[in-house]
């Protein structure tokens, strides 16, 4: 009869497979050579990560609602949709990241990398929670400020007091 088990053994770091962290040179190399032409790639921590893996339509339809929300706040010329950014420098030669991933990822890893980049507002969309989860106050490479919005609730960008955005309308009626 199996035994089950609840927790796995350690595995030893010799047994890992080597890793190549990328950076940010390499992969602006491979790409004037057209090795990722029909990729389209995220650089994080030195990880190559492939964006067609994180796009569902809900997502998609949430984010396209308010990239159009924030092109009438602020104009087309301010707004980037899932553009690269600038991160900070120590994070810089290993890290290109964009706007469209996982929650958790979105929460943690690049909340990191946007924090110590100094970015002043962070949204993030959780489709499923049908909420934004607002990030201010970027202090010693985190936000001090996480905040909430449920779908009953508004938002107000920092640089934008004045126009407030109902949460509801980025989700459609369920």
């Amino acid at each position: 009869m199996p035994t089950i088990l609840t927790e796995r053994p350690p595995v030893p770091a010799a047994a890992c497979p080597h890793r190549k962290r990328w950076t940010r040179a390499e992969c602006e190399r491979l790409e004037a050579l057209g090795i990722f032409e029909q990729q389209h790639l995220e650089l994080v921590e030195g990880e190559l990560i492939d964006k067609k893996m994180s796009k569902n339509p809900p997502h998609v339809d949430a984010a396209a609602l308010l990239l159009g929300w924030l092109i009438q706040v602020f104009g087309a010329r301010l707004v980037r949709s899932e553009a690269p950014i600038d991160v900070a420098p120590q994070d810089n030669p290993t890290n290109e990241p964009e706007a469209d991933s996982s929650l958790p990822y979105d929460l943690m890893t690049k909340a990191a990398l946007y924090g110590r980049a100094g970015i002043v507002e962070y949204w993030v969309l959780d489709v499923l929670g049908r909420q934004l989860i607002v990030h201010r106050e970027p202090q010693g490479g985190q936000y001090a400020s996480v905040v909430s919005y449920s779908q009953d609730e508004s938002a107000s960008p920092l640089a934008a007091p004045a126009s407030s955005l109902h949460i509801s309308e980025l989700f459609p009626a369920e």
